[in-house]
């Protein structure tokens, strides 16, 4: 969208769906922040089929005025201004289903024409968390220094090794330029696996509103603690339910 921002020593927010956003946890949080600083467009993929397959990503019909219109599957690229730098923009991707090697170049030539100062990767993935403790956040990167009385203090640093995706590149390459980098993953119950996940949504915003000066109260933790309330009463339904929460309990606290 012309003409492009001028922009001050900017952070980019990035999410990456559906890898690493279970629960839409870091797409809400996205949304969230966009609707309380208010954001604009800069972009986005003039032929998404060239890198995604929309047999897998499908496209979304739906009826506008008596028309039928169609959402296709795009990567945004939107972003804030605000009184004090840094500003921010918000990298929303999807993991390419081919030429993922040039989808990268295109995201790191991004990167060093707003000459991006922070890169920052966040989500949430499953994990053996339960619902009734507070979840964790692993972490990774080659910026954290965190303070002790800060949300990413309870981050934990991952020592995860094992299939990933090809995008944990842009975060290879960022480091290679200078870039600050790091990533937050909220472990989620795979036992509940609701579409969305607003106890994920409130842990990821914990931290972001630390980072970034944000009301307390975009947290919003009380609907995640409804939900959760609410698929408890699914969890004890199902025989045995009860008995595995307890063991992942115990698990957790040691």
């Amino acid at each position: 969208v012309e003409p492009l921002p001028a922009l001050r020593r900017p952070h980019v927010l990035a999410v990456l769906n559906p890898w690493f956003d279970v629960g839409k946890t870091g797409s809400l949080s996205l949304e969230r922040i966009q609707r309380y600083l208010g954001c604009a467009e800069i972009g986005q993929l003039e032929r998404p089929g060239h890198f995604y397959d929309f047999t897998r990503y499908r496209p979304e019909s739906y009826l506008k005025d008596g028309r039928r219109e169609l959402i296709i599957p795009n990567t945004s690229v939107r972003y804030t201004r605000r009184e004090r730098a840094p500003d921010i923009i918000y990298l929303n991707m999807m993991e390419p289903h081919s030429d993922a090697e040039e989808y990268i170049d295109s995201v790191i030539g991004l990167l060093q024409f707003f000459e991006v100062k922070s890169y920052t990767l966040m989500g949430g993935m499953h994990g053996t968390a339960p619902h009734t403790r507070e979840l964790p956040v692993s972490t990774w990167g080659d910026s954290l220094e965190p303070q002790s009385d800060s949300p990413f203090a309870q981050a934990l640093y991952s020592t995860y090794e094992g299939m990933s995706s090809i995008i944990e590149l842009v975060q290879h390459r960022a480091i290679d330029l200078g870039i600050e980098t790091e990533a937050y993953l909220v472990h989620l119950p795979r036992y509940l696996n609701p579409k969305e996940d607003f106890a994920g949504v409130a842990r990821l915003m914990e931290i972001l509103c630390d980072r970034y000066d944000l009301p307390e109260t975009l947290i919003d933790s009380e609907k995640g603690r409804r939900q959760y309330d609410t698929l408890q009463a699914e969890v004890d339904q199902v025989p045995g339910g009860s008995y595995m929460v307890l063991r992942l309990e115990e698990q957790y606290d040691r």
